[in-house]
This record gives structure tokens, C-alpha cells and sequence, in this order.
């Protein structure tokens, strides 16, 4: 599994090194590979209408939303040891300190992370990830890319998903099992995001002339807004990314 996603990565970015545009709209936007960008999320949104949003429509309509409120903070709480290392490297000791707190009080009163305690009683939320950090150390977002699968992955977030994973501890935990674990886990937490983007993106794409400029242009606002650590967006309608 894992493999395979670092080989889905490592093709993405060799083929959009194929196509370049001279178009002054896409240098302008950071999208020296327009072409090749398109043509993967022309893919990516086929299979997205063929796959992801049926089963994510039929998700939110058939499992109550108490039940995915409780499958999204659980998936929230396994991540936060990668929130805490990039808060620690990022500096950040105030937001470190509460990550670790969210993470003792979901974990425990929160049963496994299934209730979300800690916003109940005043702990804020934010994730970071490795992507964030680079950022805040300045290094740019490089090339715009869409991977397939995924979607937008500049290189600095395409790097950042590799560091991630080192810095997760469950990616040392092995046990029988483990394989499908780690595969169940990523099919839903997929699952999770795409359902909880469900009437966003279906808004953006009726209001959007072009759905794959609309897409890179909230997609690079979301990244500068996390960045900047939740710095309001002009756009209400950005995606969770």
C-alpha cells in the first residue's frame, strides 16, 4: 500500500514534467504544467463522479451523522501526534502544548478519540502537517501538480505527505492485520473527507466557468491560510483540502 503511493507520487511528478504551457495565465498562477495538470484532473474528476461522491452521497444518507461525527474525530485524534511534531518544529510551543492536551483528553474521555472532549471544553483544534512547516520557513510551494488519486500536490505538500509519514508513529506498529488496517484506514479517511465536502464542491462546480481554475486557485488559498495558521480566507467556500 504504501509502496504504491510512493510510486503514484514518484510518476505524478515525471509526468508533468512532460507538457509545458507558455500560457501568462497559468506561469501567473504557478502552473508552468497546465496541460498535464488538466488531463490528471480530468482523470481524477472522472473518477471522482464514477466513485468517490456516489459512495460519499450514499455514506451521508445511510450512516447517521452522530456515527461520522464520531469516524471523523477519531481519524482526527490518530493524527495529532504528526500535528504535535510539526507544531514543535514550526515553534510553535503554545499550539504544541495544546495538541498534546486534545490528544490525553479525546483519547481518554473521548473514548479512543470518538468524541471530540476537548473542544466541549474549550481546547481549540488545527492540524498541522509537514507541508505547513516548509512553508513557514519560507520554502515555496514549487510547481503547481495534481497527482493522480489525490489531487493538488505542489512538490513542497508531495514532500510533506513523505515526511508525515515517517513522523507518524503507526507507521512503525506492526501486527497481523496491519496491511488491512492501514488500508481500511486510508479508504476512510478518503471516504470522510470526500463526504464532508459534498455540498461544497458540488456549489463550487455550479458556479465555476472552469472547475479546474476554480480548484487550484481555493486549493493555494487554503494552503497560504494554513500556513499562516488560520488567517480568514476571503473565500467561504474553500474546500477542507
Amino acid at each position: 500500500m504504501r509502496q504504491q503511493f510512493f510510486s503514484v507520487m514518484i510518476l505524478a511528478v515525471l509526468a508533468a514534467g512532460c507538457t509545458a504551457s507558455k500560457d501568462p495565465e497559468a506561469i501567473a498562477q504557478n502552473d508552468p504544467y497546465e496541460p498535464t495538470n488538466r488531463a490528471i484532473f480530468a482523470f481524477n474528476t472522472r473518477v471522482d463522479n464514477a466513485v468517490a461522491k456516489p459512495v460519499a452521497k450514499f455514506y451521508n444518507h445511510a450512516v447517521p451523522q452522530s456515527a461520522r461525527n464520531g469516524v471523523h474525530n477519531f481519524l482526527t485524534n490518530l493524527g495529532k501526534p504528526v500535528t504535535f511534531g510539526n507544531d514543535v518544529l514550526q515553534g510553535e510551543a503554545e499550539r504544541a502544548g495544546q495538541t498534546v492536551y486534545r490528544f490525553a483528553v479525546n483519547t481518554t474521555l473521548g473514548v479512543g478519540g470518538l468524541v471530540d472532549v476537548a473542544s466541549m471544553i474549550g481546547i481549540p483544534e488545527h492540524d498541522e502537517d509537514f507541508g505547513q512547516t516548509l512553508g513557514t520557513y519560507g520554502v515555496g510551494e514549487g510547481p503547481y501538480l495534481v497527482v493522480p488519486f489525490m489531487g493538488p500536490n505542489p512538490p513542497r505538500d508531495l514532500f510533506g505527505n513523505v515526511v508525515d509519514l515517517f513522523m507518524d508513529p503507526t507507521t512503525y506498529i506492526t501486527f497481523h492485520g496491519s496491511d488491512t488496517w492501514y488500508a481500511v484506514r486510508a479508504g476512510v479517511s478518503i471516504l470522510d473527507l470526500r463526504a464532508r465536502n459534498v455540498d461544497t464542491l458540488e456549489q463550487i462546480e455550479r458556479s465555476s466557468i472552469d472547475m479546474y481554475g476554480s480548484t487550484r486557485s481555493l486549493y493555494r488559498q487554503y494552503r497560504n491560510s494554513e500556513i499562516n495558521n488560520g488567517k480568514p480566507s476571503t473565500n467561504t467556500d474553500t474546500p477542507d483540502f
